[in-house]
């Protein structure tokens, strides 16, 4: 009987063990990001618009989401969280890429252009073992070949349109007044049998089809992640061919049907005819005189409205879905837009074109898209996760759409890649651990003025914009329009108490050391990019000021299970020391398999400075914030490469990682050339800590 005593024993740990390996499975959550296309912070109910229905005043019409104000009220809302760029295709590369607008390779309004082959969000959640699907909006696929498709770019699945001006009509098949469009599935073009299909109930319909076919799956357990990226409200505001079907979630809702000519319950009806029926009778009063008779809402807003309160109801047709499938507590969804308010509706004459004030679509501040004031840049962003995110929570830190690549990792329990400049915000979500501050910095051109609103503060009516930076600290935001030079100042001001950016502190108080430290960072933090080219790129990065320098540097080692050089912050440092050089004394040489090694580099004087770093395994370099040096994704080891700085005479912060392979040392190299002296090893001299 002992052998089958011990065999039974023996199985039944077997199936004990795997039983827990797949609760743990289980319990990996997944992820939904939700990207909407120019919709404003003020445009959700939650952020403003429930303010002016409580106000009841009938010159100021206003808007409902009311299922984004449900996901708000049993989630968190964070009103402080900035989006990239104030426009498309730079923020969405900025949210994909986990970068700044100082280190993406899209800026500007470089639509179409290839998306960095690097980390992204799609292959670092299919290193951390989701399953990953993209639906909707692309834009950033590049002109040739398509390069940078998404199934090049981390996701296993594609659904939507990858031209970024496809995303102008919603409409694809009829094509009612942009032109047909296309529509791939994966590579596969699929637009013909898209009949009568408004674009924001095809994106749902599809995603929710995936969902539930991954629920059906052979591995139901993985984790999925899923970036759903609208291209409503933006451009044309055209209109649903019907009511949002009843019930939502599995058996309600839209649904795939997936058949030519009827791919999806709602491609009935007549296209663009549809008003939801609490604005098409909608009035106002137009002359702020209540004596006098109401008017009808223009058929434009009457659109724009029909429009958010369409997202509204798709958005919440999903998170009852999850509900329904019984993984809404095991789903983190995030919603947000990426970038504020447009005033165009690319509609024909009688349309009148759309103007963001008639909802005040900007919310409580000044600026819509393009412009790098609070109104442009501030997201109306909403995180559900039951069981997880606590009810009615308000996130009041700073943020910026790029720390949402460290979130959803540290979600996953993986830390972001060093290349990343964002940070985890799950302890703001959760309320649990130590919140690290954003670093909030953005750079944009776009000629053309600032929207002369009566609602604006004076000083920003009819600004010109061209060259513009942003860049927060604590409260203060300052802000650089129309930049000629680096002297240029920056407005600064108290976003807090001053929402509307009216007063600028930079003219009534001493300003002159926050001044000096805005224009000392906005060079530290950032890249020359040649095809966005701005009026400081030739300026030397400053250096610090530090008078308690000592020779050498610090290194510390730990132990990563990323395939990337990962971000520290967080990972737990298994040996440290201090070393004259690059070459520390390791301890715990087998435990550990990625060294950071930093301090200062002393520059022994102004001009340009060229590094070379090779490596046996995987280096990346960074001085000050910039990022100097990437030899990770895709690296070839041993090959070695290059970077050109512009730095200033004095001491620069420098941080190098590199992959422990040798164990003995002579794992990376770094050396320098400038205009004094010929290529050659870095000194040890001039390292300090």
């Amino acid at each position: 009987m002992k052998p089958v005593f011990y065999l039974l024993l023996i199985t039944n740990l077997f199936l004990a063990g795997n039983s827990l390996a797949q609760e743990k499975k289980k319990k990996t959550p997944n992820i939904i990001f939700i990207l909407t296309d120019d919709l404003g912070y003020g445009d959700v109910g939650v952020f403003f618009q429930n303010k002016r229905a409580a106000g009841q005043d009938k010159s100021k019409p206003f808007t409902l989401t009311p299922h984004l104000d449900e996901m708000a009220a049993s989630g968190a809302t964070l009103p402080q969280h900035y989006c990239s760029a104030p426009v498309c295709a730079p923020s969405r590369a900025s949210i994909l890429l986990g970068q700044s607008q100082g280190h993406a390779n899209v800026r500007d309004n470089q639509f179409d252009k290839a998306l960095a082959n690097n980390y992204t969000l799609g292959n670092v959640m299919q290193k951390a073992g989701y399953a990953t699907v993209a639906i909707g909006k692309w834009g950033l696929q590049g002109t040739k070949e398509w390069s940078a498709h998404p199934l090049n770019r981390g996701f296993d699945y594609y659904y939507g349109y990858m031209r970024h001006s496809d995303g102008h009509e919603h409409y694809p098949k009829e094509g009612l007044y942009r032109g047909k469009k296309e529509v791939w599935e994966n590579k596969t073009e699929v637009s013909a049998g898209l009949d009568k299909c408004y674009t924001g109930d095809l994106w749902t319909a599809r995603a929710k089809k995936w969902i539930i076919d991954h629920s059906k799956s052979k591995d139901p357990g993985q984790p999925f992640f899923m970036f759903l990226a609208y291209d409503t409200p933006h451009a044309v505001l055209e209109l649903p061919t019907s009511a949002y079907p009843a019930g939502g979630g599995l058996n309600g809702g839209v649904q795939w049907i997936g058949k030519t000519g009827e791919m999806i319950n709602t491609a009935t009806g007549v296209p663009d005819s549809w008003t939801h029926p609490d604005y098409i009778n909608a009035t106002y009063d137009d002359d702020h005189n209540t004596a006098t008779a109401e008017k009808p809402w223009p058929d434009t807003y009457k659109r724009f409205a029909t429009s958010t309160r369409r997202i509204d109801d798709e958005v919440g047709d999903i998170l009852l879905l999850l509900k329904d499938l019984r993984i809404d507590s095991n789903t983190l969804v995030v919603f947000s837009s990426d970038n504020g308010p447009s005033i165009e509706s690319y509609l024909p004459k009688p349309h009148v074109p759309y103007s963001a004030n008639f909802f005040d679509s900007f919310g409580p501040f000044d600026g819509i898209k393009r412009d790098v004031l609070e109104g442009g840049m501030r997201m109306p962003v909403i995180a559900k996760w039951a069981g997880h995110i606590p009810a009615h929570t308000i996130v009041n830190t700073p943020s910026i759409s790029y720390d949402w690549m460290p979130t959803f990792l540290d979600v996953a329990n993986l830390p972001a890649p060093a290349v990343s400049d964002g940070v985890s915000l799950l302890p703001s979500l959760t309320g649990k651990g130590k919140q690290k501050e954003s670093m909030i910095y953005s750079e944009y051109f776009e000629g053309g003025k600032t929207p002369s609103y009566p609602e604006y503060a004076s000083v920003n009516r009819g600004r010109t914009r061209n060259q513009m930076q942003m860049i927060r600290m604590g409260n203060m935001v300052g802000v650089r329009y129309d930049i000629k030079s680096q002297a240029d100042n920056f407005q600064i001001f108290d976003v807090l108490k001053d929402p509307h950016q009216k007063y600028n502190l930079a003219e009534t108080q001493n300003m002159a050391s926050l001044q000096r430290k805005m224009k000392d960072m906005v060079l530290q933090v950032r890249r020359v990019d040649v095809e966005a080219k701005r009026p400081y790129d030739t300026v030397a990065v400053p250096a610090i000021v530090n008078t308690t320098i000592r020779k050498g540097l610090l290194w510390k080692t730990y132990r990563s299970a990323t395939t990337w050089l990962p971000n520290t912050q967080g990972l737990s440092i298994i040996s440290s020391g201090k070393s004259v050089g690059l070459e520390p004394e390791i301890t715990n040489k087998d435990a550990a398999n990625l060294v950071t090694v930093e301090g200062f580099i002393k520059i022994p004087a102004d001009g340009d400075y060229t590094f070379y770093l090779a490596s046996k395994g995987k280096a990346f370099l960074r001085i000050h914030d910039a990022v100097l040096i990437d030899e990770d994704f895709g690296y070839t080891p041993k090959s070695e490469k290059q970077s050109t700085i512009k730095l200033k005479a004095g001491l620069h912060p420098i941080k190098i990682y590199y992959k422990n392979i040798a164990h003995k040392g002579g794992d990376v190299t770094l050396e320098w050339s400038s205009a004094a002296f010929e290529k050659q090893p870095v000194p040890k001299t001039v390292f300090f800590n």
